[in-house]
């Protein structure tokens, strides 16, 4: 009987409404959870006849469940400080491997195995573009992001450097006007040395340098002689800038980044004579460009009339054996370890994905996601492009679970279920006093 049938499809529809919100508030602690909605609609209808404008008269046959649609929003970041931990905010979601089939996941508490591979709390591969020689290649195949625990960076000897400097223009020639400028430099066995570029007014405006390593830091056992001082001349315009060099004996060129322009003076570190081979800890000899410029393309050598001073930070590019310490993720997703040396290195960039259509994604639990022929293929880049979010490292997406729309949401889902179980004893009651008319 339809008046059985009918509210029968509503205790139906309320317990898959029920089922959805009491999922909802058990996951209410569970990382980057996302809420979910029941939505009704009524199913078809019998026409029992037609009124005298010939309008039809129709009953229904009850009510099921249209669609349960899933709240996308992103919850609220929790800082953890646990560096294996990324909160994901705004759209997208990681992308994770289980070695045979690629998913989607916007749960970031991720932990490194025993090979240092980052992975999910299931096992599952996080996913990445690769860093060769620290520098994140988007055009590579994604792949699963390892971080070097417990590995030894190797030394990199100084090819360039930096000393931002400032004369004295009222020094007088030959008289107390020599100023040496030092930066600690590294061979290939990341043996520190100490180079130095002295300075000394020979007439208004100009200056010779002077740039040595120490001769202690020279093998000449086996007959080497230490090299001599690299020199040259610098001229200043009147108002203090660099204006030319002239390496050696050579011809004054101007310094700047126009065609024919000096920005660098290349420095040879080599022990001159046979066998010419190598510094006193074995390590070859170093060559070593000496930039002029800053990063603004302006000369960061000057004379004003003032102390003569080392004016900014010195800059090379060496350095020293280094030790794992630690890594961190960026608010693009680059996944950049930390060294003792105090080295950073980019090891990988987290790769997000997103689809179309949200709504057809098909939920698998531990917060992974698996698309579709309703969602869509997953478009694969990089965060704050195409639409997609950014990432905040040693934090968490806290569930998007709202308490009290839940409980609002419970009570008419109760009343609609009481309602419905009414329906059916009463009809039942009903039921009973016709058979009791017949007999």
């Amino acid at each position: 009987m339809a008046s059985f049938s009918i509210p029968l499809t509503g205790l139906e529809a309320d317990s898959t409404a029920l089922n959805t919100i009491a999922n909802d508030l058990s996951n209410m602690s569970t990382t980057a959870f996302k809420a979910q909605s029941t939505n009704f609609s009524d199913l078809f209808y019998q026409q029992v006849g037609s009124t005298g404008a010939g309008d039809p008269i129709q009953v229904g046959a009850g009510v099921r469940v249209a669609s349960n649609e899933t709240d996308f929003t992103a919850g609220t970041p929790n800082s953890t400080g646990v560096a294996s931990d990324v909160a994901l905010q705004g759209s997208g979601f990681f992308v994770v491997d289980n070695g045979s089939m690629q998913y989607l996941s916007r749960a970031g508490n991720f932990q490194t195995d025993s090979a240092g591979n980052l992975i999910t709390t299931n096992g599952f591969n996080v996913m990445g573009y690769p860093a060769p020689d620290g520098k994140v290649d988007t055009n590579s195949p994604l792949t699963a992001i390892n971080i070097p625990i417990g590995q030894v960076q190797a030394p990199q000897a100084t090819t360039t450097m930096s000393i931002p400097t400032t004369l004295d223009s009222a020094s007088t020639p030959g008289v107390n006007s020599e100023f040496p400028a030092e930066i600690t430099v590294y061979d290939s066995l990341g043996e520190p040395h100490v180079a130095t570029v002295t300075y000394e007014m020979t007439a208004a405006n100009t200056r010779t340098y002077s740039a040595q390593l120490p001769g202690a830091d020279y093998s000449v056992a086996g007959g080497d002689a230490v090299p001599a001082a690299i020199t040259g001349t610098m001229t200043f315009n009147p108002d203090g800038t660099l204006a030319t060099v002239a390496q050696g004996a050579g011809a004054p060129q101007n310094v700047g980044t126009a065609g024919g322009d000096i920005s660098s003076i290349p420095l040879d570190f080599t022990p001159a004579g046979p066998p010419a081979s190598a510094l006193v800890d074995g390590a070859a000899g170093l060559s070593i460009q000496w930039n002029l410029l800053n990063s603004a393309g302006t000369p960061n050598i000057s004379q004003v009339d003032s102390t003569s001073a080392i004016s900014g930070t010195t800059i090379q590019n060496g350095y020293t054996t280094g030790e794992y310490e630690g890594f961190a993720v960026g608010s693009d997703g680059t996944v950049s370890v930390t060294y003792s040396n105090g080295q950073q290195q980019n090891v990988a960039q987290i790769a997000l994905a997103n689809v179309a259509n949200l709504q057809g994604l098909t939920m698998l639990g531990n917060g992974d996601y698996q698309t579709t022929q309703a969602s869509g293929a997953a478009t694969i880049g990089t965060s704050g492009t195409g639409g997609l979010g950014t990432m905040e490292g040693a934090a968490l997406e806290a569930s998007n679970v709202n308490i009290s729309t839940e409980f609002s949401d419970l009570i008419v889902a109760q009343r609609a279920f009481e309602a419905n179980a009414k329906s059916v004893t009463t009809f039942d009651t009903v039921t009973q006093d016709t058979i009791n008319m017949v007999h």
